[in-house]
């Protein structure tokens, strides 16, 4: 099988890892890559966003399978357009997609297929956001309704603070605040059958103790010791199953990967957001736990054959990915400084810890970062507290001037 990968991040890197680990891929691309991808898959320049492209590419590769990673280009309807083009593709099409574009269009399914989620109010002029914000109340939870690569959320106790973002928005989601922690459950379908992985758990705020601003990821862990045994069935019966249901009914149906971000509140599961494709940086630890080869399994997915699959089989080994992310993130980061260490960690800590590119590129022979979240370090163990020790062993050798880390993933879960 020839399988092209769209995009650029840690994500895409963890799943051309996981794919060129699969024998059934006989040759495998990534568009447009990184300076990691470029060991493990043959790199293209294209732009992600335009599906007349992406899809010339992968008719002049003669690829089997496209796989689109990243969000914009399934808003854009880059999964379409390889369709059209006669292709099998893993993702939704620009309509389902909306179910990650538009947190009103989420909201609106999900009340339609009787999923459990936060009560929400949609706000578009200034005296609608001031009625909603004081209708719940603080802790505030103002969402922008687009995609901001995990960045367009704001938790906050100041009205003003709230406020002012909401007004920032345009169209603005406001609702209420959810308690209890947060769990990541992905699920692979191709529009009627549903596939669900192993949960995840990740860490939005930049700083230890979950303090700081929103980002797209600092870290993630699996599998998670403190949920219970039957949360993947719950889920699946009462969020995963019913939203592919009601969009197949629309019809509109959403083949690829459904994400679905839960809270585990005292009153049960509540979901707080819809991502139409693998979550960065929960993708790194849960393709780290997988040991069924990746690629049929999404090719099944694109083929609306996925009845056909069994059911996924996982190691037992835990996976904890750290981030390494540049100077000022989540602010404007800096660009363009030496990674250094990368040799070190392939050499002292693989197989069982190893680093995944996100913001890097190649200047020459070295590599140098290329945006926020620059290198996903991830490490797998016995348990929690030996991956956790691998990773940070890892993550101790590399070198890039101004980073920062948290120094706490997983810490909680691997002494419960």
């Amino acid at each position: 099988m020839k399988v092209l990968v769209i995009g650029g991040g840690a994500r895409e890197h963890a799943l051309c890892r996981s794919l060129s680990l699969d024998p059934d891929v006989t040759a495998l691309h990534c568009a447009p890559g990184n300076a990691g991808i470029a060991e493990v898959a043959e790199l293209h320049p294209v732009d992600a966003l335009d599906g007349g492209a992406v899809a010339r590419l992968a008719t002049e590769l003669q690829a089997d399978l496209v796989v689109v990673g990243p969000e914009a280009p399934l808003v854009a309807g880059v999964a379409d357009a390889v369709r059209a083009a006669g292709i099998p593709c893993f993702g939704p099409s620009r309509e389902a997609a909306q179910l990650e574009g538009s947190k009103a269009f989420a909201k609106d399914v999900m009340a339609a297929a009787n999923v459990p989620t936060a009560r929400a109010y949609v706000c578009t002029t200034p005296a609608e956001i001031d009625e909603a914000l004081d209708a719940f109340g603080a802790p505030y939870v103002v969402k922008d309704d687009g995609l901001a690569a995990g960045k367009g959320v704001v938790v906050t106790d100041d009205l003003d603070v709230a406020r002012e973002h909401a007004l920032a928005c345009g169209r603005v989601v406001i609702e209420e605040f959810l308690d209890g922690p947060e769990v990541s459950l992905f699920a692979i379908t191709d529009g009627s059958t549903v596939l669900p992985l192993t949960p995840a758990q990740d860490f939005k705020r930049a700083l230890d103790g979950d303090e700081g601003p929103n980002t797209g990821g600092m870290g993630a862990y699996s599998p998670l010791p403190w949920a219970d045994p039957k949360l993947v069935d719950e889920v699946m019966a009462t969020v995963l199953q019913p939203t592919v249901d009601e969009l197949r009914r629309r019809g509109t149906p959403f083949s690829g990967l459904l994400y679905a971000g839960l809270a585990i509140t005292n009153r049960g599961v509540r979901v707080i957001e819809f991502n139409a494709r693998f979550g960065d940086p929960e993708t790194q630890v849960v393709l780290a736990r997988l040991k069924t080869p990746l690629a049929s399994v999404l090719l099944h997915a694109a083929n609306g054959t996925l009845d056909n699959e069994p059911p996924l089989n996982w190691r037992d080994e835990a996976a904890v990915t750290v981030v390494v992310a540049s100077h000022n993130y989540p602010g404007t980061p800096r660009t363009g400084d030496p990674i250094e260490g990368l040799d070190e960690v392939a050499a002292e800590d693989a197989p069982h810890a190893y680093v995944l590119h996100a913001g890097t590129k190649k200047d020459g022979d070295a590599v140098v970062s290329a945006g926020g979240r620059v290198l996903s370090v991830t490490a797998t163990g016995e348990d929690l507290a030996q991956a956790r020790e691998r990773a940070y062993t890892a993550v101790s050798r590399i070198r890039l001037d101004g980073s920062q880390h948290r120094t706490d993933i997983a810490l909680k879960a691997a002494g419960a």
